[in-house]
């Protein structure tokens, strides 16, 4: 076996991928940092993940290459780092190498002076091209120096330059919330809907749930067909393309392609958390069926592939399996029969898979174009018969899949992703009452209240019992979101005492007076070249997008004017941009619904507390906050006063804690919300 190189000491899998490399890797920290100034090297940065294909790819190619080790060991202090463990780190150098006037992306590869500013970088190159570059940058280094320390530090002040002045924060003066905005919003963002596929125009295609959240919550507030059309369209191609797991539930990363058809086949955390959410808000607005079967079968995937005893979730799952993408997914034609028997080539014909193969190598990707009943009518069979062979042939592929070598694990757990699929689980009990949801989401709040936070601290990430590096502001606040949304769903104070906790955290240590906004890092986190601010919407929710929601929630639901000042405060420091951005601004423009339209704080107190609370969220009420006691309760402020009246199980419909006459039937609660 080759020697190990220093990552060996590491827990992420991503770099214990490159431990055995012949490269002298090392990870992100003093000894390596350290090294590069007593030696006078620049530093070779290397950032990617573990379920990314082409980080793979120029491993195999460049890394594991001894004449590529060589001229890297002798020319550069090289450290590899997961993106997923320090986002703080990958977000400063992926700005800097847009601002080269280069694309991002992973791997993405960063050449640093000794102090850490950048002055060149990219992401894949193949064998040769990395030689040469290689080559010419250590010979730059040696004969232009000054040149390079020139530029470097022009990069690090652009990556310093206050986002007030890039942005033009707060640059709509106006003291009312105004849901002409968001009128703006959705025209700019109509322009890019993909008629003929779903989605957004272009490819490739990321399922990007934020977007689809607002304009599920557009059509609510403003009746609009065009958008709940284009809504529906939307998930209904998602979920009938090859970036959704016919056979196992869950959605890959992104499609390739234009049509969902052939996705990169990692399946991450994040993306399946957030897109059961979507999928259980969408069954409660559209009472689509096929949104259930959906959010159900992630829910499975993720219980069943990601989820450990403890009910804590795993980040990924690679695309790749016995060195090929895609191969656990796919089947050759003669696979699927000799598994199925020719009685099944309807079901087969459903799938579309060919003889040929529909996708590489003869193999083919299960994918559907058209609902059960229409394929039933058009092939002249019997739909309820069609039904149970198609649910024999997913159980038969399922069990079929499980002997073959499965694609690897990224087994770190990491708190914010953790708290998206919890919030995903909370809001599919909204959606549809199963208590094993519940009791997941509850065992999770555990891990989240007890194992990642030690009474001063959040920490990123959890493997081995042993929490580390601390938690940056993406993962305060998906805490506190999912906290919020686990309080709705159990009336347990300990969990809304617990994101209170967080808020009140994050305004002392993340905080920025000046800009009205919070920064990416903890105040008394590693100081690096540049602290920035999280403020677009990525494949994950921008981080200050998600705090405007929760101090929303949390002024209202503890009463506190301070948190319902700040977020609206941080809301105007963005309105003016949500007209012109709105795909990369779509969760701020979610959370200004909550400003724009009546936000509801509902409390329903007696015996049929619960029954009414169901009934309740059998309806898509995006502003509505619903909670169910069953006995008068004082304990919280949200809860004071709200008395049963005449033995009979009382609705308070309020605002801000302002309540109207109760109410004791759901008709009556929902016509009070309706004026």
């Amino acid at each position: 076996m080759p020697k190990a190189n220093k990552l060996i000491r590491e827990s992420s899998p991503y770099l214990l991928q490159h431990a055995y490399n012949p490269v002298e890797w090392q990870a992100w920290g003093e000894e390596a940092l350290n090294q590069a100034k007593k030696e006078d090297k620049p530093i070779l940065l290397s950032i990617g993940y573990a379920a990314c294909h082409w980080c793979h790819v120029m491993e195999h190619e460049c890394f594991e290459d001894e004449d590529v080790a060589k001229v890297m060991n002798e020319n550069y202090v090289c450290i590899k780092l997961d993106r997923e463990e320090r986002p703080d780190i990958d977000q400063i150098y992926m700005d800097a190498v847009q601002n080269m006037g280069l694309n991002g992306g992973w791997p993405l590869n960063m050449f640093l002076m000794p102090d850490q500013k950048p002055f060149y970088g990219g992401t894949y190159f193949p064998k040769h091209k990395w030689l040469e570059i290689l080559d010419k940058v250590a010979m730059a280094f040696q004969s232009s120096r000054v040149q390079l320390q020139d530029s470097a530090i022009k990069f690090a002040q652009a990556l310093n330059a206050p986002d007030a002045e890039k942005l033009g924060l707060g640059a709509l003066k106006s003291n009312d919330f105004d849901n002409n905005v968001l009128s703006e919003a959705y025209q700019k963002l109509s322009n890019s809907f993909d008629w003929d596929n779903g989605g957004t125009l272009g490819a490739p295609k990321f399922p990007m749930p934020v977007i689809w959240k607002f304009l599920m919550k557009y059509a609510f507030h403003n009746q609009n067909p065009e958008a709940q059309k284009a809504l529906e369209f939307t998930l209904t191609s998602m979920a009938d393309g090859g970036i959704y797991d016919q056979i196992g539930g869950g959605f890959a990363r992104y499609s390739v392609d234009a049509e969902w058809f052939a996705p990169h086949f990692e399946k991450m955390l994040y993306d399946n958390g957030q897109l059961i959410s979507l999928y259980a808000d969408a069954y409660r607005f559209t009472q689509n069926s096929y949104f259930k079967e959906i959010f159900e079968d992630s829910i499975k995937f993720s219980v069943r592939e990601l989820m450990d005893s403890y009910c804590r979730f795993y980040s990924a799952l690679d695309a790749d399996s016995e060195g090929e993408e895609g191969k656990f997914y796919t089947w050759t034609y003669d696979e699927l029969i000799k598994l199925l028997g020719k009685e099944y080539e309807p079901v087969l014909k459903f799938y579309n898979a060919t003889k040929k193969g529909n996708w590489e190598n003869g193999r083919n990707i299960l994918f559907r174009h058209s609902t059960i009943e229409d394929f039933c009518k058009a092939e002249k069979l019997d739909e309820n018969q069609f039904k149970e062979q198609l649910n024999f042939v997913k159980d038969k592929l399922l069990e079929a899949r499980e002997d073959r070598i499965r694609p690897a694990l990224d087994d770190k757990i990491l708190t914010g992703w953790n708290a998206l699929q919890i919030k995903g689980i909370c809001d599919a009990y909204k959606a549809y009452q199963d208590e094993k949801y519940k009791a997941i989401a509850l065992d999770n709040f555990i891990f989240l209240s007890e194992f990642v936070w030690d009474g001063n601290h959040l920490f990123r990430s959890f493997k081995h019992d042993q929490a580390k590096i601390k938690g940056y502001l993406e993962d305060y606040a998906l805490t506190i979101q999912a906290c919020l949304t686990l309080f709705e769903i159990t009336s347990n104070p300990k969990t809304l005492n617990f994101a209170e906790k967080l808020a009140h955290y994050t305004l002392q240590n993340f905080y920025d007076e000046k800009e009205k906004l919070f920064y990416y890092t903890d105040r008394t986190s590693e100081e690096l070249i540049a602290r920035k601010k999280e403020i677009f919407d990525n494949v994950i929710p921008s981080s200050n997008s998600v705090m405007i929601e929760n101090l929303h929630w949390l002024g209202i639901l503890k009463g506190n004017a301070e948190f319902t000042k700040i977020s609206e405060e941080m809301l105007k420091q963005i309105q003016h941009l949500l007209g012109r951005e709105p795909k990369f601004l779509a969760n701020y423009a979610s959370a200004y619904t909550l400003k724009a339209y009546k936000s509801y704080d509902v409390v329903i107190v007696g015996s049929d507390a619960k029954k009414f609370q169901k009934e309740l969220w059998s309806h898509y009420l995006p502003n509505a906050f619903i909670m169910a006691i069953e006995e008068e309760n004082n304990d919280e402020l949200v809860w004071k006063g709200k008395e049963i009246i005449n033995t009979k199980t009382s609705i308070y419909v309020c605002e801000n804690n302002a309540c109207q006459r109760p109410v004791y039937t759901v008709m009556d609660a929902l016509a009070q919300m309706s004026r």
